[in-house]
This record gives structure tokens, C-alpha cells and sequence, in this order.
């Protein structure tokens, strides 16, 4: 199995792809599990294809550790396992796939939010890195749309790049129209300066906390391993 992050040149990045491997590895004993990233940091997914192909591997699953299928997903990693001389299955993101919410994924959110705010609040932020992939920032809606719904409040979406509105805007705007207590839950795996930036501008403009991103959180685990059950059915001693 490899995990393939986006990378980073924020260290805690790459040790929280780590730790999430570690995670998947001790909850499917037997399996290989190898972290991999597309940018920043080494190896890159073609790499560990290799070095599992020198290892004896005639297979192996790709897990994209993205939460939203744009070009990365599109490009990048189609790109990186096209030329491996073994079969590899490529899962889909961990954010939506086909426009459905995974329960792991909204139970993630939900943990971390109890974790940053366990006095409660009365709206929410889902605070995202941001794509110019309209169709990806629509899958981010759809999670703010599936938090609403299960929380019973208001959520709005905001993006650290590439799109509007930023963290501090959205958070603005829910007090402006009354919220009192506005949280921000944090969509993004690993810490880094986009996440450093939403804790920023948020506390700037009055949140009352920003969670933590979601790194190697039980709930994830679950989904990486429901993402790669998913591609291997069929497979004889499926990964």
C-alpha cells in the first residue's frame, strides 16, 4: 500500500504522513505500508513503486491522501504509477467520492471539533486549502453541507488559496449575521502554513477555536482501509 501526500517543505507535514502510515500498517498487520509524496518531499510514488517492485511486489494499492479529486488526483498521480511494471489500483480521495461523504470522514471532523471546542458553538466554518477546480470546491460543500446537517447549525466553506472567501471572511460574516460562538474545523490532514494561516486569520476575527487537522486519527485509518477494500475486492489475500 502506498499513501501519497501532497508534500511539503513544513517538516510537520511529512511526519504526520508518517505517523498515518504507521497507523494503517498497525491496523492491517501483514500489509506494507509506505508513505510517498508528490512535491518537497522524498520519495515520490514512482520511487516507492520501485522499491516494491526490487522488494519481490507484483501489486500494489495507491492511496491518494488528498480530500479533493482535482489535478493532483487527475494529473499527478496517474502520471507517477502509469510507467510501474506492476498492477497497481488507484483508490479514490479520502474527501467525497462519487458526491458521497464518507461517515469516517464526518466523524473525523466531529472528533476533532470536540477535542478544540468541547463548550460548544453556534456556527462553523469548514476551513479548506483551496482549489480552482470548481467541481473539487463543490465536494468541499458538500461536506460543509453534511456537518450543517448533522450538527444542526450553520456551516460555511472558506480556502487558505486559489478561491474565496478566507477563513477570517467567513468567520466575519457568520457573526456579522449573529453567530455568537463560530468554530473552525480545520480540512486539512497535516499541519503546515495553510493551516497556520486559518488559525491566524480566524483568531483574528473572533473564532472561538480552530481544530487540529486530522493527521492519523482512528477514523481516518478507517477510511484509507474502506478506500483500498474497495479497489482489491477480488484480489486473492486482498491488502
Amino acid at each position: 500500500m502506498v499513501l501519497v501526500a501532497h508534500g511539503s517543505r513544513d517538516v510537520r507535514a511529512a511526519e504526520a504522513t508518517r505517523a498515518l502510515a504507521r497507523a494503517v500498517a498497525a491496523a492491517r498487520p501483514g500489509t506494507t505500508v509506505l508513505p510517498s509524496w508528490l512535491d518537497h518531499t522524498e520519495p515520490g510514488p514512482a520511487a516507492v513503486l520501485g522499491q516494491l517492485v526490487d522488494a519481490g511486489h507484483d501489486r500494489a494499492v495507491v492511496v491518494p491522501l488528498l480530500l479533493t479529486a482535482a489535478y493532483h488526483r487527475k494529473v499527478d498521480i496517474p502520471a507517477a504509477v502509469a510507467a510501474a511494471p506492476i498492477e497497481v489500483r488507484v483508490t479514490d480521495v479520502l474527501g467525497p467520492a462519487d458526491g458521497v461523504v464518507d461517515a469516517a470522514l464526518l466523524a473525523a471532523l466531529r472528533r476533532r471539533l470536540a477535542e478544540a471546542e468541547p463548550g460548544g458553538y453556534d456556527a462553523l466554518v469548514l476551513a479548506a486549502a483551496g482549489t480552482r477546480d470548481a467541481r473539487a470546491r463543490g465536494s468541499v460543500g458538500r461536506v460543509a453541507a453534511a456537518l450543517a446537517a448533522e450538527l444542526g447549525i450553520r456551516c460555511r466553506v472558506s480556502y487558505a488559496s486559489a478561491a474565496p472567501p478566507a477563513a477570517g471572511v467567513a468567520v466575519a460574516k457568520l457573526r456579522a449575521g449573529g453567530a455568537r460562538r463560530v468554530a473552525v474545523s480545520a480540512y486539512f490532514l497535516a499541519p503546515g502554513l495553510f493551516h497556520d494561516g486559518v488559525v491566524a486569520a480566524a483568531g483574528g476575527a473572533g473564532a472561538v477555536a480552530v481544530t487540529a487537522p486530522l493527521t492519523d486519527l482512528p477514523e481516518l485509518v478507517d477510511l484509507v482501509l474502506r478506500r483500498v477494500d474497495a479497489v482489491t475486492a477480488g484480489w486473492s489475500g486482498a491488502v
